[in-house]
């Protein structure tokens, strides 16, 4: 029996996730809001928010949902804050610089879309049975990865839609090599219209879910696993008891959104949100 080939080691995710305590605020500045069920408030985008402090903390970090900002909880920068900030930037903040931060906060959206791509290109090279394609998805993410170390005048000029365009493709053709290997019939949602849909104990074990609207819908104690969700939209879906263990291109950002309890069984790279 020819002895199996070990898997392309995948590349750490800690500069993927957010370290405010390294950034600008930028999240808090750079892009806009409008008042809704989000947030209290209407902000422009390069203006900084109300509640951000002298530091770049946030004044009510620990009462944003009471206050109106849950738009706040849920947003994830992949780690593109402390990127713009100390490597991009080299450290010099808009406010000691303000001639700098017309061009951060510009930078900064690209940097995030970007800093996405490579969460979801190191998460499909940890999957073994991807393993033809993990020559293909490093050197996407070494290509990706190249991008976020340019200026900000290159970054600028980044088309992230070709980026993205090149890397979803390959996504989703690792998405399929894995759910291939789940047994039985595999349900295709792919895009679908789920608002409120009623999947309470569902089987959707391997299921196609990418860019689903799951708004308000009722996943309780639903099988997940191996389930493609990247793009889905879980905003106010219920968790609970849900099983999301091995499930593909799951983000902390989609589980911020939603509803769970202490029994959802998530990936160990993901957190269990505090407001379950």
């Amino acid at each position: 029996m020819p002895k199996q080939e070990a898997p392309s080691p995948a590349p750490d995710r800690a500069d993927l996730q957010a370290d405010c305590g390294s950034c600008f605020g930028l999240c808090c500045v750079a892009l806009p809001f409008a008042a809704s069920a989000d947030f209290a408030v209407n902000k422009d985008a390069g203006k900084p928010c109300s509640n951000l402090k002298t530091d770049f903390t946030c004044g009510i970090h620990t009462r944003l949902r009471e206050r109106g900002f849950s738009g706040c909880t849920v947003f994830d920068c992949f780690g593109a804050g402390q990127k713009v900030s100390q490597v991009t930037f080299l450290g010099r903040n808009w406010r000691e610089a303000p001639d700098s931060a017309r061009q951060m906060f510009d930078v900064f959206p690209v940097m995030r879309q970007l800093h996405e791509l490579l969460w979801y290109l190191t998460e499909a090279l940890s999957m073994p049975a991807a393993r033809s394609l993990h020559g293909d998805l490093r050197r996407a993410l070494d290509d990706t990865d190249r991008l976020t170390r340019g200026s900000a005048e290159e970054l600028t000029k980044v088309d992230v839609a070709e980026v993205r365009h090149g890397v979803n493709a390959l996504l989703l053709r690792t998405s399929e090599l894995v759910r291939a290997g789940v047994p039985g019939r595999k349900k295709n949602h792919r895009g679908a219209d789920l608002i409120g849909a009623r999947l309470g104990g569902a089987n959707l074990r391997g299921a196609n879910l990418r860019g689903a609207y799951l708004i308000a819908a009722d996943l309780k104690k639903a099988d997940l696993r191996s389930a493609d969700l990247i793009g889905a939209d879980f905003r106010d879906a219920d968790l609970s008891g849900a099983d999301l263990t091995g499930s593909l291109f799951l983000t902390q950002a989609q589980l911020n959104a939603a509803k769970g309890s202490p029994t959802t069984k998530l990936p160990p790279t993901l957190n269990r949100p505090a407001h379950w």
